[in-house]
């Protein structure tokens, strides 16, 4: 199987995430007002998916390494294609969020299988082009995410969103079935026992370089966890834009990624992918210090959206660059056998964006 090939299906697996994040945020108001409660509430919505997305990668990540990348997987596809039915379905605030959560595990089970295939595929230098092939293939969605939220209020209501994630889903799992896993390499599986996992764990998150990356990913992604969380406000209610043009001004975010994520793939060639990163987080660091700047002063539109789509358009180097330098220190076991081989699976998804963000924020608060 070809690097393109491999990388174009796991995107449209990675994808499963930022549909779900992202293409329901034009429809806030309409849920607000379906729900008779503030547009601030439906933001727990999108709390409540991130967290368990992030925290059931802990779980999901040994899981995918004892029982298979395919069993995970398609686990993991089912429960979030019911799921997403289920919140279709629901009527007020409370089930939403609580098909939200469950919706987060069947995508954490997703999130968590990428990067392990990846990693068991290929590792170095040429982990980091794959990643960033995937990440340039799947900011699609994210970017046509909000449009088709827009789209589907405008045929119907906000319901037939989570109808098409579901079908989607379903969509996914035929086609991995008959298009990647006939053709993957074989790789071991693993029977760790829990005590060994929860060691390893404790391992991963006392490698200092490790932890670095962590730290790395904390801070360049908070930034766009509050955008996304507060984008909608932001876009439709503090300026008053309407659902095209907020799906416009999103989609400028990931364009922005996937070009600095292009211009990425060839520097990899006679770049350390080390010196690539640090240049890229101070490139996002001067644009937060400027957005900062604008909002204080009370600025105009223009000048926010400008700074928040660079600020967040970094991303498209960074994340590539620091996941595959983290996961380079814990190969899988079936590649080179090192204490903690399992790890890397469920402590660097990749994003869609907002895939990892609750992970590694969590990591970091069990830090001393």
């Amino acid at each position: 199987m070809s690097h393109f090939q491999l990388a174009l299906l796991l995107g449209m697996t990675v994808a499963l995430g930022p549909l779900a994040l992202d293409a329901y945020l034009p429809a806030f108001p309409a849920i607000a007002r379906e729900f008779a409660i503030p547009h601030a509430d439906v933001g727990l919505t999108l709390s409540a998916y991130v967290a368990t997305l992030g925290m059931a990668q802990l779980v999901g990540g040994p899981l995918s390494d004892r029982y298979g990348r395919r069993n995970i997987l398609f686990i993991g596809l089912a429960v979030f294609a019911l799921a997403s039915l289920m919140i279709a379905l629901a009527d007020n605030l409370s089930g939403m969020i609580a098909w939200r959560v469950v919706q987060g595990v069947g995508g954490a089970f997703c999130a968590v299988s990428v990067p392990a295939i990846v990693r068991d595929q290929v590792g170095g230098q040429e982990a980091a082009r794959l990643f960033g092939l995937i990440g340039l293939i799947m900011f699609i969605a994210p970017a046509a995410a909000p449009s088709l939220g827009a789209l589907m209020l405008a045929l119907g209501d906000w319901h037939w969103i989570y109808v098409f994630l579901a079908a989607y889903a379903f969509f996914l799992a035929v086609v991995l079935q008959l298009a990647l896993f006939p053709r993957l390499k074989p790789r071991p599986r693993t029977t760790t026992p829990v005590k060994t996992l929860v060691t390893n764990y404790v391992l991963v998150l006392k490698h200092h370089t490790t932890m670095r990356f962590v730290g790395i990913q904390v801070m360049c992604f908070s930034s766009m966890m509050l955008f996304i969380t507060h984008s909608s406000f932001i876009y439709q209610e503090w300026f008053g834009l309407s659902n095209s043009t907020f799906s416009i001004l999103f989609a400028a975010n990931i364009g922005v990624m996937a070009v600095l994520n292009l211009i990425n793939r060839p520097l990899l060639r006679t770049i350390s992918s080390v010196v690539l990163l640090r240049v890229q987080v101070i490139i996002q660091f001067v644009m937060l210090v400027g957005l900062v700047s604008v909002v204080l002063l009370d600025g105009p539109l223009w000048a926010v959206a400008g700074f928040i789509i660079a600020a967040v358009g970094c991303q498209g180097g960074i994340v590539p660059n620091n996941m595959a330098n983290a996961l380079e220190f814990f190969p899988t076991w079936g590649v080179r056998p090192r204490p903690c081989w399992g790890r890397p699976s469920s402590l660097w998804p990749v994003r869609s964006v907002p895939c990892h963000r609750p992970l590694v924020a969590r990591l970091c608060c069990l830090l001393p």
